[in-house]
């Protein structure tokens, strides 16, 4: 059944794209700005509250109904797994970004290509050269496969709709209020940013165990275990390490962003192995995501024929 599931929701999404702003960040972000007007004092306690009963409840109750409509009408059951990885899972929601920036250099249009890139990292990249918005958008899709993807059918394997929803609420309230530092905001996104840091633990390591399967393995576990502590964000170091080793490039590295002086560049570690991004390359991210969740698809089915064989 779970099987089943994905696979349709993926065929539904590939069909119909979900309008995932005004479906998903849209009303979680209203039900962010409501919790936070109703209990941000500024402490920790308050926000684990506030999260409770934005990020956790829902998912409770979706476990509970799913749980007595596996009993009753099985085929509801479906339905429902279906409806939330639809929700809270999909290519879609990012792959034409990456899908249309990499259309754009490979024309040889530059600013075409900077101005997609700032509409999907929400940063402006004026001074960009052509290798750097590659590199970039191999960063962003590594990260978003694994946040769009490959975590949510994890814990969709795990916790059925309830473990997809519990996700993909996780990362949007970390998003909303972990990275905040305003001194009137306080502490209250502490408990958020701790939280989707242990939901994405194993997942995490799992996508970026993938990468290097379908990947260069030896360069991949190189980069993973010499590079991954670079990075500031040490899960997206995970990532990106990996992902970089198993495509032979190079990610990370200086790039000219819009700082405050002209000449200045942001400075970030050097990530994997190889050679310099280009559209190419881009073309490579593609395959090696599709490949991963190739490989996740068979690991579920293989698990599926032994269990009916067993059984």
């Amino acid at each position: 059944m779970t099987l089943i599931s994905i696979v349709i929701a993926l065929v539904l999404e590939q069909l119909h794209a979900l309008p995932v702003q005004r479906a998903v960040r849209d009303p979680v972000k209203r039900i962010a700005i409501f919790l936070e007007d109703k209990f941000n004092d500024g402490g920790r306690s308050h926000g684990a509250i506030a999260w409770g009963l934005g990020a956790a409840l829902p998912p409770a109750l979706v476990l509970l109904v799913y749980a007595l409509l596996l009993h009753a009408q099985p085929l509801l059951a479906i339905l429902l797994g279906i409806g939330v990885l639809y929700l809270t899972m999909g290519f879609r929601q990012f792959s034409h970004f990456f899908t249309d920036i990499h259309l754009a250099l490979g024309l040889g249009e530059v600013e075409q290509a900077r101005q997609l890139l700032a509409q999907w990292r929400g940063r402006a990249g004026d001074r960009l050269t052509a290798s750097e918005i590659a590199r970039l958008a191999i960063e962003q899709a590594l990260l978003a496969s694994h946040r769009h993807v490959f975590a949510p059918l994890f814990w969709f394997v795990v916790l059925g709709p309830a473990g997809a929803l519990l996700y993909r609420l996780a990362h949007s309230f970390d998003e909303l209020w972990g990275g905040r530092s305003e001194m009137e905001f306080g502490e209250f996104g502490q408990f958020a940013h701790q939280a989707f840091a242990l939901i994405d633990w194993m997942p995490l390591r799992l996508t970026a165990a993938a990468f290097a399967v379908v990947g260069d393995f030896e360069d991949a576990v190189h980069c993973w275990r010499t590079q991954a502590d670079r990075w500031p964000d040490g899960g997206a170091g995970i990532l990106l390490a990996s992902g970089a080793g198993a495509l032979g490039v190079r990610l990370g590295m200086p790039v000219h962003e819009a700082m405050q002086e002209p000449d200045e560049v942001n400075d970030r570690p050097e990530m994997g192995l190889g050679e310099d991004a280009d559209p190419d390359l881009m073309q490579s991210t593609i395959g090696l995501v599709w490949r991963c969740l190739v490989l996740g698809l068979a690991v579920l089915a293989l698990v599926w024929v032994s269990g009916w064989a067993g059984g």
